[in-house]
């Protein structure tokens, strides 16, 4: 007899449920300084499908597996092929529910990567940083000049 397991905050998602998992290159800014980051984040259907139609990315790879090989219970699961420095990003576990409703969904987006097989033939670019901890302040010269006309009635 087996026993179904069900998630608390997600009690449509079955331990069974087709997910994608990437690994992404990300960046911490501290004391002006710019560190490196690897991040391990759920990726989406929507993402995914743009992601394999080559548009340039900060994820390394990609690996199609179950919620159960990721989360047990509240446990958060390294993901195989992993490296053991890598950080799980930040709200993971309602990102996970969330990716993993976007399968469910989309049916189709399943078969883009097979269930245990990892994809690395992503487009792979830092070019443009992923900063997780940027701040965006905004001044006076920010502020959009207007023609003097645009408030008039010709």
């Amino acid at each position: 007899m087996s026993t179904v397991i069900s998630y608390q905050n997600a009690p449509d998602l079955a331990p069974d449920d087709y997910i994608v998992i990437g690994l992404a290159t990300c960046f911490i800014k501290e004391d002006g300084e710019v560190h490196q980051v690897e991040v391990v984040e759920p990726i989406p259907s929507a993402a995914l499908e743009a992601l394999l139609k080559g548009i340039p990315t900060s994820y390394k790879l990609a690996r199609a597996t179950t919620l159960a090989s990721v989360l047990d219970g509240d446990t958060l699961l390294l993901p195989e092929g992993f490296p053991e420095s890598a950080q799980f990003g930040d709200e993971f576990v309602p990102r996970i529910f969330a990716s993993a409703r976007t399968y469910k969904r989309r049916e189709t987006s399943k078969s883009l990567i097979p269930l245990g097989t990892t994809y690395t033939d992503l487009k792979y670019s830092i070019e443009r940083k992923r900063v997780l901890n940027a701040s965006r302040v905004v001044t006076k010269e920010d502020n959009v000049k207007q023609h003097s006309h645009t408030h008039k009635v010709l």
